[in-house]
């Protein structure tokens, strides 16, 4: 249990450091699956642009699939932590057998609903007849490795949520090298153009899912998948998907999201609005990831010594966290504010693309400075056990805030266009607040009722 004292006992700045650094590096790793593929894509001859749109109509669908991999091991995986804080490692095996019968499940449920009804889904999250056949053609291929994604997703949860971010890590690593070598292959050299991008990302998963597995059943390995704990027990499931229900939010609305932004740009601004914002999205996905990583650095810390009672590592750990995020969402937010063409100019070689992004995006990300506030805080709710604040912090973001607001605007503002894309940064603003002022009142609070 040597993973667990130095939970309990190392410094912790150098702790966060050291567990934050491979998560984060895992995130950005992560982003390539979907980033490499829209960079080659977009390079394909002749089909280039519209290729890149299509695919990136599909982006609601893949989030959607990853959103239920959360719903699951984003609430086990912290509850299997606090466990672990008191001592209770039989309950926390429970827990993660449990949730790899989840997965399995869901699995199943999504490749037969995206097999029967992906084409019509995908023509009501913003594709046109220019683009459903590129966005048809990656997406039917996908769905074949959901079982893939959701063990490489979910189960990783729990190599992290033990201390073992570097094993956690070189998933996400392997993985990646794997999708940025066969992507070139596939695509260019068997001609197999987007379905070549699909079956790279899904061979590349279907590794890293093994990879996971083998860990996770292995003697290395603190909690360990066995097959008596490999059974549906309600009161685990219940209480596990409860806590996951703020990320799942958080992922699966991201998909409805693009979706409005999507249907909404194409009506006001056409597919040239809609691959502009392929390009948006792509890069805030990169902005989300290393915050995410940082978080999930810091998740074991906080669920284990709030189990464990240790409340001022609970609380110094909180702190080193808000300073990182917040220095790296200021620094993120200035490159994008004074060189948008250079992100523009890795997703398209069109000329009218780059130059329409370079104003949607210093619109759409005027509010990312602050944003790193916002994941701190939300993200230490999770980790501290709170399912309804971190659900209701979820949905006032994107769900109160806006999506209302990428309809409204447009009814006030006369340039429709610009008016979409200004909706992110005031819902950003106005949820940054809101989550910082909440979370002072629980902060303070730490340790008292106990």
């Amino acid at each position: 249990m040597d993973q667990s004292k130095e939970l309990a006992t190392a410094p912790v700045g150098k702790l966060l450091f050291k567990l934050a650094l491979p998560a984060i590096v895992a995130q950005i790793i992560n982003v390539l699956y979907n980033i490499v593929d829209r960079i080659y894509i977009g390079h394909l001859p002749e089909i280039g642009a519209d290729a890149l749109t299509g695919v990136g109509v599909t982006m609601p669908v893949i989030l959607c699939i990853s959103a239920f991999a959360a719903l699951v091991s984003m609430g086990a995986a912290p509850r299997a932590s606090i466990m672990m804080g008191r001592n209770d490692y039989d309950q926390a095996e429970k827990i993660l057998g449990n949730s790899t019968v989840m997965l399995v499940i869901i699995s199943i449920i999504l490749t037969l609903v995206i097999s029967f009804f992906g084409y019509d889904i995908l023509m009501v999250f913003g594709a046109s007849e220019n683009t459903i056949t590129y966005a048809w053609e990656y997406m039917r291929i996908y769905a074949l490795g959901t079982i893939f994604v959701q063990f490489a997703l979910g189960l990783n949860a729990f190599i992290t949520a033990q201390g073992y971010s570097t094993i956690s890590m070189l998933t996400v690593l392997i993985g990646a090298i794997i999708n940025i070598i066969l992507d070139p292959i596939f695509m260019f050299v068997f001609d197999m153009g987007v379905s070549g991008a699909a079956w790279a990302t899904i061979t590349s998963q279907a590794i890293s899912a093994i990879w996971v597995v083998y860990f996770l059943v292995s003697k290395r390995s603190t909690l360990r998948i066995k097959r008596k704990n490999l059974n549906l027990d309600p009161s685990i499931s219940i209480s596990s998907l409860s806590l996951g229900m703020g990320p799942f939010v958080m992922q699966f609305t991201e998909s409805v999201i693009i979706t409005c932004f999507n249907t909404s740009l194409l009506k006001y601004g056409g597919d040239i609005a809609v691959g502009s914002m392929t390009i948006l999205s792509s890069i805030m996905q990169f902005a989300m990831l290393p915050l995410s990583g940082m978080t999930q650095g810091s998740q074991p810390i906080v669920s284990f010594n709030y189990g464990a009672k240790n409340y001022d590592r609970v609380k110094r750990t909180f702190r080193y966290l808000l300073i990182s995020c917040l220095v790296y969402s200021v620094t993120l937010w200035a490159l994008c504010m004074l060189f948008p063409q250079m992100f523009a100019r890795m997703f398209t070689p069109s000329v009218e693309l780059q130059e329409y992004t370079k104003w949607t995006m210093r619109v759409y990300m005027a509010g990312l400075f602050i944003f790193g506030a916002q994941i701190a805080c939300q993200q230490t709710f999770i980790a501290l056990g709170n399912a309804k604040m971190s659900l209701f912090l979820a949905l006032l973001r994107k769900v109160i805030l806006l999506i209302p607001l990428i309809y409204i605007l447009p009814m006030i503002l006369p340039n429709q266009t610009f008016a979409v894309f200004l909706a992110e940064p005031i819902a950003d603003i106005i949820a940054v607040c809101t989550t910082c002022t909440l979370f002072y009142q629980t902060y303070k609070k730490i340790g008292v009722e106990n």
